[in-house]
């Protein structure tokens, strides 16, 4: 099975300049992980829920540290989980363009 979750949007403290580590701003989750269904689900509302809380926790200074952490804490949440992608933008940081990271992580290699 793969479940997808898009545009999951919420604000968060992110980001090294001075301004970002003050103001919580707009962050985008596009989320894809692959699981092998077998009479129990990875329920995709405690898959959100775990990353908003992870990233307002967290207060990651990087995307791309944000990025490695919800790989790893995504994995030994949903043990089920054989691969991922996820991506955050930034939306606003930039006036002219959206901002994102994204990585793919194959967990059976």
């Amino acid at each position: 099975m793969r479940v997808h979750i898009e545009d999951l949007k919420f604000h968060t403290i992110i980001g090294i300049l001075d301004f970002e580590r003050t103001t919580p701003q707009e962050v985008i989750i596009n989320l894809s992980l692959d699981y092998k269904y077998q009479d129990d689900f990875i329920n995709y509302a405690h898959v959100s829920e775990h990353i908003k809380k992870s990233m307002q926790t967290q207060e990651f200074l990087l995307i791309e540290d944000a990025l490695l952490f919800l790989q790893d804490s995504l994995k030994k949440e949903f043990h089920k989980i054989s691969t991922l992608e996820l991506k955050i933008t930034k939306p606003s940081i930039l006036p002219d363009c959206k901002v994102s990271v994204s990585k793919f992580k194959d967990f059976n290699s």
